[in-house]
């Protein structure tokens, strides 16, 4: 039988370690035409190819996604960094939308930031 340390720390061992979610530090978008560029700043704990910032999206008030910029590669060493996606339709009407991360190890991130549309 294992005594109460080492019972601790087999459990504390046996539980998955989930890294920190991406944080949106900044997002800037743009009307071009009858659609929309975005440019959204970033930053995560990037490891390398187990655990790195892998993406993010535009969503509506319904959680609807307007717009999906996917990253192809880890950042280690570009934090915070900036990436762009243009092409995004945006319904009329809509003066508001959501910002949401994802990392490869956790996935969509719980958060979301808003962002009012110029």
């Amino acid at each position: 039988m294992l005594t109460r340390p080492l019972l601790i720390l087999a459990l504390v061992s046996a539980t998955p370690a989930f890294a920190d979610p991406p944080v949106i530090n900044h997002v800037k978008a743009k009307k071009n035409g009858s659609s929309w560029t975005f440019d959204v700043t970033l930053s995560h704990g990037d490891t390398g190819w187990d655990d790195y910032a892998d993406g993010w999206r535009i969503l509506d008030a319904n959680g609807g996604v307007l717009g999906l910029r996917r990253l192809a590669h880890p950042h280690v060493n570009e934090q915070p960094f900036t990436r762009s996606l243009s092409g995004v339709a945006i319904p009329d009407g809509v003066t508001s939308v959501g910002i949401q991360a994802s990392d490869s190890k956790g996935g969509w991130s719980s958060g979301v930031t808003q962002y009012r549309l110029p």
